[in-house]
């Protein structure tokens, strides 16, 4: 179900709107990378942690320009724009979360801990480039409203947090022995999070306004 507003006399405002969403996937992946380059590739968390909170600030206001947008757009168009306002407003709170994960991972950097050791290291750094382009792939998807892909990257992602929920119970239960066994169970719980948030932009563009978060 491929959902959009009304145009009519609006076409700048919802112009804006997009363009502001396209913003705050680009500074959450930038946000993920600038956290992941310091937990497990090797940059100093002082040298990027101004950078991640000033990314942080502007996706934050992002959010709440896109609500002000909405809910202008709302008062002059009324009821029949109701559905996707509402799933505007919900999904706008998701892309907003990917900032605030990314810097839970940069705050475990923070902490002292490099994740650059261990039977692990190798899939962290993959994950780290296969989610940065996620993050893009679905910024594009939301943007073109492209069904097809959504479907495919949904199957992409559910793998994905099937396995971050193996690795934690691996973890958590001995069956892998790391010396950061916490921080990477964190880690993957961070990152299962991002994956979540995204897939649930991605409910948006496939199904209806009641059925957001629950494909």
């Amino acid at each position: 179900m491929v959902f959009g507003l009304t145009r009519r006399d609006d076409s700048g405002r919802l112009d804006h709107i997009e363009a502001s969403f396209q913003r705050m996937f680009i500074d959450d992946r930038h946000a993920f990378d600038m956290a992941m380059s310091a937990l497990i590739g090797g940059a100093s968390p002082g040298t990027v942690g101004d950078d991640i909170r000033a990314t942080d600030r502007r996706v934050n206001e992002a959010e709440r320009e896109i609500r002000r947008e909405l809910v202008v757009h709302a008062g002059v168009h009324g009821g029949f724009d109701a559905p996707p306002v509402l799933i505007y407003m919900s999904i706008v709170k998701d892309v907003e979360r990917i900032g605030d994960y990314a810097k839970n991972l940069y705050d475990i950097a923070a902490d002292g801990v490099v994740l650059d050791r261990g039977e692990l290291m190798t899939e962290m750094l993959e994950l780290r480039g296969n989610i940065s382009t996620l993050i893009s792939d679905v910024a594009e998807v939301f943007g073109q409203r492209d069904t097809d892909r959504a479907r495919e990257l949904f199957q992409y992602g559910d793998g994905l947090q099937d396995d971050f929920d193996r690795r934690v119970s691996d973890l958590v239960t001995g069956r892998i022995g790391e010396p950061y066994a916490v921080a990477y169970a964190l880690t993957y719980r961070y990152l299962k999070r991002i994956v979540a948030h995204l897939m649930n932009v991605l409910s948006a563009v496939v199904m209806p306004v009641d059925r957001l978060d629950y494909f």
